[in-house]
């Protein structure tokens, strides 16, 4: 199907599939840089590195939770947007 024949709902999940592809990588990377702060957490304090890293923590899980609530809010579209089912 071409972009111009996409109804309102396929562009819906669309950008839904996006958001939940780069959640996963956002969970991960979340994951990621956790396990390497609690690996190296006295290290980086010692070269004055923790603040940065935190920072870099702390904004990681802000957009974690932006997409979580921008899912959300794009599931509770499309759920407005299915067509009603047909009756036999």
């Amino acid at each position: 199907m071409s972009e111009n024949t996409k109804t309102p709902l396929e562009h819906v999940n669309d950008a839904l599939a996006q958001l939940k592809e780069m959640r996963h990588y956002a969970k991960n990377n979340v994951e990621t840089l956790t396990a390497q702060w609690l690996l190296f957490d006295g290290e980086l304090k010692k070269l004055k590195q923790s603040g940065s890293i935190e920072t870099l923590m702390t904004r990681q899980g802000e957009l974690h939770d932006a997409l979580d609530k921008e899912i959300a809010e794009l599931e509770k579209l499309a759920a407005t947007l299915q067509p009603p089912p047909e009756e036999a």
